[in-house]
């Protein structure tokens, strides 16, 4: 099955970009996803095709307008009517790992970049299904850069794409923690010593530190994913029974 993403954006030659090389530019050629971009103006219906008008009640910047979107939507939501629709904006609820494996073990996905000053909010109240999410607590001058971002996480987790089925089991927030840190050759460098247990050959050793070691970090790094991951640990069997059965 390919992995089918479009992509409306007012900068459809941004697209594959990045993703046209690498582990993504491989999985491309391959067949492995899909990329169709869609021009946001394609469904304008002024001889300028304009997109955006001045916000209502004031203010700096242009807002994309809600019929203009509502258009590209539904034409998007015609072409593959089975995947999800996400709009970038840093309004949206941050995106998190799990979502991404969601995503990634579907048909495919719509995203829908923002520009200017962003969307006019009507879009969100006329077409419900239109998820709206960030990429963390930053602002970007459009949706574009997250939305490779997105596709670039979807796509490693593709089949094949990353080779070793088990690549990703241990990443960062795969497991509710950040990555134990990684050394390699040479083992001495600026009298910096790969650490002892990591060259001792003793496997069950270097599975306990690499555990102590993602937890200190996630605690010293990360407070936040560190208390989510506290709870989840001492959540009581039978609520952890109970959410099974939901």
């Amino acid at each position: 099955m390919t992995f089918a993403a479009q992509i409306l954006t007012l900068y459809p030659e941004m697209f594959p970009g990045p993703l046209g090389i690498s582990l993504a530019g491989r999985a491309l050629e391959e067949g492995k996803w899909s990329c169709s971009p869609i021009h946001i103006r394609d469904f304008a219906t002024d001889k300028h095709r304009t997109v955006d008008d001045t916000p209502a009640g004031g203010g700096a910047g242009m807002v994309l307008r809600a019929d203009i979107l509502a258009a590209a939507v539904d034409h998007a939501s015609a072409q593959q009517p089975n995947v999800p629709v996400l709009a970038m904006t840093p309004r949206g609820k941050t995106i998190t790992q799990s979502r991404i494996r969601d995503l990634a073990a579907g048909p495919g996905v719509t995203v829908l970049c923002g520009r200017f000053e962003g969307f006019d909010e009507r879009i969100f109240d006329a077409r419900p299904h239109i998820e709206q999410v960030s990429m963390g607590d930053i602002v970007l001058s459009g949706g574009e850069i997250g939305a490779l971002m997105l596709l670039d996480a979807c796509i490693r987790l593709l089949p094949g794409v990353m080779g070793a089925t088990s690549s990703g089991d241990e990443e960062s927030f795969e497991q509710g923690l950040l990555e134990y840190p990684h050394y390699t050759r040479p083992n001495d460098w600026e009298g910096r010593m790969i650490p002892e247990v990591l060259r001792s050959g003793d496997h069950a050793k270097i599975a306990t530190w690499r555990k102590q070691r993602a937890e200190e970090d996630t605690r010293l790094r990360r407070p936040d994913l560190w208390g989510r991951y506290k709870d989840a640990r001492v959540q009581p069997a039978s609520d952890v029974r109970q959410k099974n059965k939901d």
